[in-house]
């Protein structure tokens, strides 16, 4: 399917390992507020950032695929961990236009005036040549420090930003970005962003924080329009929420918090591929 042969009224589809891929929602929603979205939370495999690199790959796919059948005339890959391993894959498999994103190295670099910024990410992001990538082309003269960071993710799948517990993980990443002089932080995972209020709370207001959510819904604004499959101004998008996880109790709670508004949440079974049974099966076994 072509976007050209799609309905201006078609929705936007936007898929995450989870819950996180939401701010990249908002960011979309407010900048194209007739669009009619569809998200889907696979939060049923989350989180991706330790997972293998064919796993993300299946599993991208398969969000696509769903989000696709649903209508979906062009899809927002809502995280950065999906991107690095599997964006090539997925634009070599659909015809419509994948968008995605990456982490904010490039303007974080311009940002900083101490030259030192820290980027926190899954580690599967951290490690991928699409990161090494962006601090080889634009870091020459930045240090940049990449810090993984295990349990965020969890956290905010569980709803609990303000915990004890995710205080302490926040703490125990950030600050030695803080004692080796990084003035800018780049949020390389877009579950974090709901975790920013907590990371100013430690890092204090002379630390810059960043992420890519605006930068993506602006992007997903440009390839809409150029191909003139854009809504009418004027309408009023509606919204879908799906989520992979067994108790959409849960998701509903959580994502209605994320969101700002109670949302209705609707489980969109397991969408696994056959292989991945097979894997998980395996293992099993072993």
């Amino acid at each position: 399917m072509k976007l050209t042969d799609t309905k201006p009224t078609a929705p936007i589809g936007i898929f995450d390992s989870g819950v996180g891929g939401l701010s990249v929602y908002q960011a979309v929603r407010h900048a194209l507020p007739a669009e009619d979205i569809i998200y889907i939370a696979d939060s049923g495999f989350a989180p991706y950032g330790d997972r293998s690199s064919d796993f993300i790959t299946e599993r991208a796919v398969a969000m696509t695929d769903f989000l696709i059948a649903a209508g979906a005339k062009a899809v927002v890959v809502a995280c950065n961990t999906a991107t690095v391993i599997a964006v090539t894959q997925l634009r070599r498999q659909f015809s419509i236009p994948i968008i995605a994103l990456e982490p904010a190295i490039k303007p974080a670099i311009e940002h900083s005036q101490s030259g030192t910024i820290g980027v926190l990410a899954t580690r599967k992001t951290i490690e991928s040549p699409a990161v090494e990538r962006l601090c080889r082309t634009h870091g020459v003269n930045t240090r940049v420090l990449l810090q993984p960071c295990p349990g965020f993710v969890e956290q905010v799948e569980r709803g609990e930003m303000d915990h004890p517990d995710t205080t302490d993980l926040i703490r125990r990443y950030v600050e030695p970005l803080l004692a080796a002089g990084a003035d800018t932080l780049v949020l390389g995972c877009t579950h974090y962003v709901y975790l920013a209020q907590q990371i100013r709370t430690i890092v204090g207001p002379d630390v810059s924080i960043l992420d890519s959510s605006a930068a993506v819904a602006r992007q997903v604004g440009r390839r809409i329009g150029s191909s003139e499959v854009a809504a009418s101004t004027g309408r009023c998008g509606q919204d879908q929420f799906f989520t992979t996880a067994a108790s959409t109790d849960h998701a509903r709670a959580v994502m209605s918090t994320l969101v700002g508004r109670p949302v209705e949440v609707h489980y969109a079974g397991t969408t696994r591929p056959a292989s991945t049974l097979e894997a998980e099966t395996a293992q099993t076994r072993d």
